[in-house]
């Protein structure tokens, strides 16, 4: 299966590097591999440029973007930016975060997991960070959930729910739609991925609002809302974050935001995060 990614990139010098060999080790290789630096200062271009001379497979796209690399709309415009460079010739599309470093199998079972079944849109492993020396699952999400960081997506799932949203949220918009459309979600335990930079480590206080707006604009409610902040807040074991969910989602309400979603899915999302919980509870 022919393997395309795309890696959007921020001020990543100390780690793209390492992300890069590591896709360079892998048993099965990727066709190619995009990174698009979006507007960096430091000198993440410069190292992606020195492997671009050395593995014909790599590219740099520069991407003249303002402001930090945030979650949402940014990181997903830079991907998007990278995917126009790319033709239509391939069989899986990845976008991949810049601070990774894969087990060289990791392609190689990605492709295996889409062989395995044509209803499978979506396969991913997990991210580890390191503490107290040793590394372990960073735990931010149920075992159903591919991060975003390390989402890889069968071509024909990709068309079906219309790539990716530029918004908050999108990381789990994707999931919600694939499976609206009848896809299924392959997530693999045995693919450890080293996470070198912990998720939020940036973040400010404005984009943890957005979190809150992401559960409005999936059409949630109020009551999922509650119950997947309470969720979020309990593993980042920050009762700050909780308060700020809630706050941004009766921000976006109040200012009547855009849905990602219509009303069918936004229908089908809701019944399909309750049943979920109930399989949970029971």
């Amino acid at each position: 299966m022919k393997i395309y990614i795309i890696i959007p990139a921020y001020n990543e010098a100390q780690f793209i590097g390492k992300t890069l060999q590591s896709l360079i080790n892998q048993s099965t290789p990727a066709s190619k591999i995009v990174v698009v630096d979006d507007g960096s200062t430091d000198e993440t271009p410069k190292i992606v440029s020195e492997f671009d001379i050395k593995n014909p497979q790599i590219s740099l796209v520069n991407n003249n973007a303002m402001g930090k690399h945030m979650p949402g709309s940014k990181v997903v415009n830079a991907f998007n930016k990278g995917l126009q460079t790319l033709d239509n010739d391939f069989d899986i599309i990845c976008k991949f975060d810049a601070d990774l470093i894969f087990p060289e199998n990791y392609l190689e079972r990605i492709c295996f997991h889409f062989k395995e079944s044509s209803k499978i849109g979506m396969v991913g492993g997990f991210c580890e960070i390191q503490k107290n020396g040793k590394w372990a699952r960073e735990n931010l999400t149920g075992s159903d959930h591919i991060r975003g960081a390390l989402k890889a997506y069968r071509k024909a799932c990709f068309n079906s729910i219309g790539g990716l949203k530029p918004a908050m949220g999108w990381d789990t918009a994707d999931e919600l739609l694939a499976q609206y459309h009848g896809w299924e979600i392959k997530t693999d335990a045995k693919l450890k991925v080293k996470h070198l930079k912990p998720t939020g480590k940036e973040y400010t206080k404005t984009s943890k609002y957005k979190q809150g707006e992401a559960f409005y604009s999936l059409r949630y409610g109020f009551a999922i809302t509650l119950i997947a902040a309470a969720k979020l807040a309990i593993k980042k074991k920050d009762f700050g974050f909780f308060l700020n969910c809630i706050k941004g989602f009766l921000y976006a309400q109040n200012k009547k935001r855009p849905y990602l979603v219509n009303k069918d899915e936004g229908r089908f999302i809701r019944n399909l995060r309750w049943k979920k919980m109930q399989e949970k509870l029971f």
